[in-house]
């Protein structure tokens, strides 16, 4: 099995190449402004984690292993980046929460012909009893990935009324993007710098969807370590690092998120949500890439999301990036480190739910 291509899984080298480029240089300057800044505890709620499979490795346990590995690890939730019918089987019946994405190939279609978009939901989804859906992902990064990003609206709606004619309007849909589609310092300055980012926003505003961020310290701090201690990007930071208003920022995560919260209120669309669909750190293969680094990051991760954010204290949402060291990733080497586990199932270092 191939995963669909993302900026981590890519079925072209020069692709990889140019998705890591581009998703670093955006970290980069959504980031350089959120470092800029002046050098009450919430509550915390229930946090729901899930973690993202990938399969673009070798050796990778079968699907039916994995989801048991999902369940005695206590992980929810679960995103996959395509309709891979193994793993909606296995699935069945466990009650965790699923991400399904549409490949940004088969946009186009689904965006023209309504008819393709039943037939996605009547093979992807209909055709799966039991399972937990809660998001279909109308394409991962398609900006980045030189997609065409007109595709993504007309897409999700013919996916939305396809989904209600089927009686499952419960599902909702949504697009993965990067942090690189937003711009803004401080964090309650941010904006949509990608001008099709506007019409989504609203749109998901009329349906109750929220909006899928995939939203990566490491990268922010790995372009800018001249200006971001690596303490604001592992949670580590004494205390506040940035100051907003009435805002304090003691890691680089919640600064992003509240871009992205400010980004959708000045769209015009601050009723919408974010879920953070992706988010990790990985424990080889380059800068800042040990296996402590990473076992901070996403253990830390794991802690915090149960408080919210300085701007919205709910607790948030999120899916580790990945489950699996998947070694068919490039071409940079840390591509192929992201995971919590081994392909042999061991643990990639210590990490509890």
């Amino acid at each position: 099995m191939q995963n669909t291509p993302t900026y981590k899984s890519s079925s072209s080298s020069i692709v990889q190449f140019k998705k890591m480029a581009e998703h670093r240089a955006a970290a980069y300057l959504v980031t350089v402004a959120l470092a800029l800044g002046v050098l009450a505890n919430i509550p915390a709620a229930v946090q729901s984690i899930g973690v993202c499979y990938g399969v673009n490795g070798n050796g990778l346990p079968s699907a039916s292993e994995v989801v048991q590995m999902y369940q005695s690890n206590g992980i929810t939730g679960m995103r996959i980046y395509f309709p891979d019918a193994d793993a909606l089987q296995a699935l069945s019946g466990t009650n965790i929460e699923l991400i399904i994405d549409v490949a940004n190939e088969d946009l186009a279609s689904l965006a023209s012909d309504r008819s393709a978009a039943v037939a996605w939901v009547q093979t992807n989804v209909q055709a799966h009893q039991g399972l937990n859906i809660k998001y279909i992902a109308a394409g991962n990064e398609v900006g980045d990935q030189g997609g065409d990003t007109g595709n993504i609206l007309p897409a999700m709606q013919n996916l939305d009324a396809a989904l209600a004619a089927a009686g499952l309007g419960g599902i909702k849909v949504s697009t993965s993007v990067s942090q690189g589609v937003t711009a803004g310092y401080p964090p309650s300055q941010g904006t949509f710098s990608a001008s099709y980012m506007g019409p989504i926003a609203q749109y998901l505003a009329s349906t109750g969807a929220p909006l899928l961020a995939n939203v990566y310290p490491y990268f922010s701090y790995v372009g800018n370590q001249a200006q971001i201690d690596i303490s604001y990007a592992l949670f580590t930071s004494p205390g506040t690092v940035v100051t907003d208003g009435d805002k304090e920022y003691q890691n680089l995560f919640d600064a992003l998120v509240d871009t992205f919260y400010s980004a959708l209120e000045n769209a015009g669309a601050g009723s919408v949500g974010v879920v953070v669909s992706e988010s990790g750190w990985p424990s080889a293969g380059g800068t800042a890439a040990t296996t402590d680094n990473a076992q901070t990051y996403n253990q830390n991760l794991i802690k915090h999301v149960g408080q919210g954010t300085p701007k919205r204290s709910s607790a948030i949402e999120a899916y580790v990036f990945a489950m699996f060291n998947e070694d068919r990733k490039g071409p940079a080497d840390t591509e192929k480190h992201f995971g919590l586990f081994n392909p042999d199932k061991s643990p990639a270092y210590p990490i509890s739910f």
